[in-house]
């Protein structure tokens, strides 16, 4: 049945990709042993009907009448058929749907099979036809087989894990065809998705996009949890044989998620509040590809809306190379097709005319570079946050876009990153803005990054961290670190701290308490205050390398307006998470 269910999958996108109906299509399927039986049944399930379905075996075709090798299985899949070898089965076939033998099919009859014919030559580990020879006689071929080392693999383990996960959590009394079906429906649909850049890693950085060479999502896809374990718990559920029905499905599918990427657990309540109150993210540098496909999955997750900033056929010559489903109606923005240039150049020429600027030098921004734009979008409501940093490091996109977007009342600009490992969350900062933090900086830097805890559902514990500890040994270097806990007693600040003490120290809480324990913090320490922005970027792009965690940020903080920047390596999850903590700002 697993190879049913994967197979139907690949024939559900081969038949999308050939504009094929399951209704009228002939299929030829060599081979009568219990995966090809399953895979019979299985798509007369689907809508494919019965006499349109050969099935041969070493004897022939099976025919109705057929005496010789017959059992009760092959005759209740007989076809009416005048056809007495798989060479004149194949005659105007569209599909082959091989679970027998190498070899078994050969040039001379894929030559007579139907326009753009479908190939499924799983037989291993030597496939019926091997994928080069079919396509030297018939390059309309879509070819599919049990092997990894060709496209389009028939892989069992892309089934039974999460069928049986989606199975199990609902405690289903039985496998329903209804359950089949959805698993195969499930993974036709994520092949159809933009691909993670994680499993194009996975594969030597090839490039893989839904077409003829990808029917069949890959079984490194982490979605697939997701995917297929909550279509099979949902089809139990609405076949009436989930013993333990699942409340709440978007739940579950969070659930999931959080099982395998620590970071989808950390940040689930964010997802639920973005997903409920959607806004409009522009995202500046909306020609790259990674950018785009980040805007896709933001929409299709039903985050928010994003705005593409970009020259249009520029967007759409990307959208069209990458074969994205769903693309082309991104709505896409710029400086050419606005009508909002002069209220956006009077803002900057208000903001810029007593810092050296004419109002002729703000035109040239607000048309030329893309996160003034942007900024400029966002300051007079136009969009609700924006997102940039893919093509230009962080220093100069923080400085293009501080030339629109004051600092908060009260606030400052400041950066902090989530580091979770082990169902632990630790904030660390300044990781990009502070080079050289004094006692009152490092005060600030702490409660601001509390706060930005606070609002992401963490209790903040803070740590303002040195190489000593409580004053052994002695050093003129920590003592910003003492001042800015002095600082900090002073302020009515609403939350635990303590320092100066080192990172071990503020970790673990047990050897905290036993070597310190007067120590005001009542846990371990889970928002970390560096003594200057090397440290702290060295620390977490170190850990990122290195330790078996997730990282998430630099996160931006002090806007008057929310805008998020990522790092320039940043894949399409980390720009898709940032844009959704961008998001989230614009809630507050």
């Amino acid at each position: 049945h697993g190879t049913a269910i994967i197979t139907a999958a690949g024939l559900i996108n081969a038949f999308h990709l050939t504009g094929r109906d399951m209704k009228s299509v002939k299929i030829v399927g060599n081979g009568a042993g219990a995966a090809s039986i399953a895979c019979v049944e299985l798509l007369k399930v689907m809508g494919v009907p019965a006499n349109n379905i050969i099935i041969c075996d070493r004897a022939g075709p099976i025919y109705k009448g057929r005496e010789g090798s017959m059992n009760q299985w092959k005759s209740a899949h007989a076809a009416d058929t005048d056809a007495r070898s798989l060479e004149e089965a194949l005659v105007g076939a569209d599909v082959f749907l091989g679970l027998s033998s190498g070899g078994a099919l050969t040039k001379s009859m894929v030559e007579k099979m139907a326009p753009r014919p479908i190939i499924f030559a799983m037989a291993n580990p030597v496939p019926e036809i091997w994928p080069a020879e079919a396509k030297e006689v018939r390059p309309d071929a879509i070819i599919a087989t049990g092997r990894s080392d060709f496209p389009n693999q028939v892989n069992n383990v892309l089934g039974f894990p999460y069928i049986f996960r989606g199975a199990l959590d609902v405690r289903a009394s039985k496998i329903t065809e209804n359950m089949k079906i959805a698993a195969a429906n499930a993974l036709a649909m994520l092949a159809r998705e933009d691909v993670p850049d994680a499993v194009a890693d996975a594969y030597g950085g090839q490039s893989l996009a839904y077409g003829e060479n990808y029917i069949i999502p890959t079984p490194f896809d982490p979605r697939l949890i997701v995917a297929v374990s909550s279509a099979v718990a949902e089809a139990a559920m609405n076949d009436g044989v989930a013993r333990r029905p699942i409340d709440d499905l978007d739940e579950y599918r969070r659930s999931l998620s959080a099982r395998l990427d620590p970071t989808a657990g950390a940040l689930q309540s964010i997802f639920e509040r973005v997903s409920a109150h959607k806004k409009r993210i522009v995202f500046a540098e909306g020609e790259e590809e990674r950018v785009i496909r980040a805007a896709l999955a933001f929409r299709n997750a039903g985050y928010g809306y994003p705005i593409l900033l970009g020259r249009e056929h520029r967007v759409k010559e990307t959208i069209q190379r990458l074969g994205l489903d769903g693309a082309e109606d991104l709505p896409i923005t710029n400086a050419k097709a606005s009508e909002h240039l002069t209220e956006y150049t009077d803002l900057l020429y208000s903001k810029l005319q007593r810092r050296g600027s004419l109002y002729r030098d703000c035109q040239r921004m607000v048309n030329l570079d893309r996160n003034v734009f942007a900024a400029c979008m966002v300051s007079c409501g136009h969009a609700d946050a924006l997102v940039t940093g893919v093509t230009r490091a962080f220093q100069p996109s923080l400085e293009h876009i501080r030339r629109v977007i004051d600092v908060a009342e009260g606030s400052k600009f400041m950066t902090t990153s989530m580091i979770i490992s082990r169902g632990r969350t630790v904030f660390i900062g300044d990781v990009a803005v502070t080079e050289r933090p004094d006692a009152e900086e490092m005060a600030d830097i702490a409660i601001a990054m509390a706060a930005k805890a606070r609002q992401m559902g963490h209790t903040p514990r803070v740590a303002i961290l040195s190489f000593t500890n409580f004053g052994n040994p002695e050093s003129r270097t920590s003592v910003e670190a003492r001042r800015a806990v002095e600082i900090l007693q002073s302020r009515d600040v609403g939350f635990e701290f303590d320092g100066e003490m080192t990172g071990d120290i503020a970790l673990d809480y047990d050897l905290m308490k036993s070597r310190y324990p007067f120590c005001n913090l009542t846990g371990p320490a889970n928002i970390l205050v560096m003594p200057g922005l090397h440290s702290a970027n060295i620390s977490f792009k170190l850990v990122h390398q290195l330790g078996n965690v997730s990282v998430v940020g630099p996160i931006m903080i002090g806007g008057a307006h929310p805008f998020q920047i990522v790092q320039m390596g940043a894949s399409v999850s980390d720009i898709v998470q940032t844009a959704v903590l961008a998001a989230h700002d614009a809630i507050r």
